[in-house]
């Protein structure tokens, strides 16, 4: 079973949960961005949690089922339609063969996921089908390439029950993002008053935020500590580079930097940050580690119920 793409900006790419155990050799660890809505498309379908899904950013996609099937669509609002039908949000849908699913520009959030059952087939490299373009990791041929027209998108498993996600447990992406930060070993080292205004002050997301990271503009942070040697980087690490402007480092990020750091996006803040449009204000609010877990657990028992 497959859907063929007709159409596509050249920004849609197959996303799973990621690699991991290769950072040691200089390989990130790409996945899906909003790796929330990822898991909610999935449960529709009852696949795995991280199975290979189609990260839309921006709209633009056409595609044609080629057999009867069922798929689930979560995240951005998409203008997502079926023969011009429009799709409900954040549920799963009944597709016959010869139909188009097309996806318009964003009404809201940034990045759509749609999931088909069983998961998107692709070679996996390093452990996972993640497609990071600037490596040449992975996605459909493996070669890191997103996806081009005449792609076909393959699936092993048919039709599923047709359910949606309760309206209370979607992710609210329509208010300003408030994004939680743990602090990390290099905050005291900034000065005062720009640790003030990097919790106080509205942020707003560059235009060059891309997979590797989300560039935040606003009050220009000073860093007063010593020169530092280059260390692993986490995901959702807030670096500060001499310019003073933030970049919050995403999936595709580099495995090791030099500059400071405020500390670390927590995951699920990192999910609602690649939902947030460039222009758009963030705000960042420290969080304690055990409140941080204890969130975070709370959010996963969602998927265990």
């Amino acid at each position: 079973m497959s859907l063929r793409v007709e159409r596509t900006l050249g920004l849609a790419q197959l996303q799973d949960g990621g690699r991991f155990g290769v950072r040691h050799l200089g390989v990130t660890q790409g996945g899906a961005l909003d790796w929330v809505a990822q898991y909610w498309a999935n449960w529709l379908l009852g696949n795995p949690l991280a199975a290979a899904v189609v990260e839309i950013p921006l709209g633009g996609l056409t595609l044609c089922a080629e057999a009867d099937t069922t798929l689930a669509l979560c995240g951005a609002e998409l203008a997502a339609s079926l023969d011009g039908v429009p799709l409900p949000a954040w549920a799963s849908f009944a597709v016959r063969a010869g139909q188009r699913l097309e996806f318009g520009p964003p009404r809201q959030g940034v990045r759509g996921y749609l999931a088909a059952p069983g998961g998107f087939e692709a070679p996996g490299v390093l452990g996972a089908c993640a497609t990071v373009t600037r490596e040449g990791l992975g996605g459909l041929h493996g070669d890191g390439r997103s996806l081009a027209v005449g792609d076909r998108l393959a699936f092993a498993a048919a039709k599923r029950a047709t359910r949606a996600v309760p309206p209370a447990l979607r992710p609210e992406i329509e208010a300003t993002a408030v994004l939680d930060l743990l602090p990390g070993a290099q905050i005291g080292d900034f000065a005062g008053l720009s640790l003030f205004e990097a919790f106080n002050a509205e942020w707003h997301l560059d235009a060059r935020s891309d997979r590797m990271g989300a560039r935040l503009r606003g009050p220009v942070l000073r860093y007063q500590g010593a020169p530092m040697v280059s260390e692993g980087i986490p995901l959702g690490a807030v670096q500060v580079p001499p310019d003073g402007q933030p970049i919050a480092l995403l999936n595709d990020r580099q495995t090791i930097g030099g500059y400071p750091r405020l500390g670390a996006l927590t995951p699920t803040a990192v999910a609602r940050l690649a939902q947030v449009p460039a222009g758009s204000p963030v705000r960042l609010r420290p969080v304690a580690q055990g409140e941080a877990r204890r969130r975070l657990l709370a959010l996963l028992a969602q998927w265990q119920a």
